[in-house]
């Protein structure tokens, strides 16, 4: 058997195969830790249709704040859970389409198959 043959040993080539899998390996759990610092720092802004209430969450979906204008509060119960919602929907759409793309780029510069 040759080095590169497809006995049970170990050839020099999948040796270093194995260890550039181990180093993007390394390499993807660093950026992933990165980019979990970064999301948790971000602030991703919901605004109601009317701007009259503001939902606030980090970059991995935590809420942070709700601010709420004055004259929101002239309004129905109702009313103002709508606008609640409608700011929360917002601020979710926006981190969750945020996430997705950061997770894109990580994946992406590792160019491994099927990601």
């Amino acid at each position: 058997m040759n080095k590169d043959s497809k006995g049970f040993g170990f050839g020099i080539n999948k040796m270093k195969q194995f260890a550039a899998a181990l180093q993007k390996a390394q390499e993807m759990q660093e950026n992933a830790k990165k980019l979990q610092e970064e999301l948790e720092q971000m602030e991703i802004q919901g605004v109601s249709e009317e701007g009259l209430i503001t939902v606030v969450m980090s970059g991995n979906q935590e809420p942070l704040r709700v601010e709420i204008d004055p004259v929101a509060l002239a309004k129905t119960p109702q009313e103002v859970a709508e606008l609640v919602t409608a700011a929360m929907k917002d601020a979710y759409a926006k981190s969750k389409a945020n996430m997705e793309q950061r997770m894109e780029e990580l994946t992406s510069s590792l160019n491994i198959p099927g990601m």
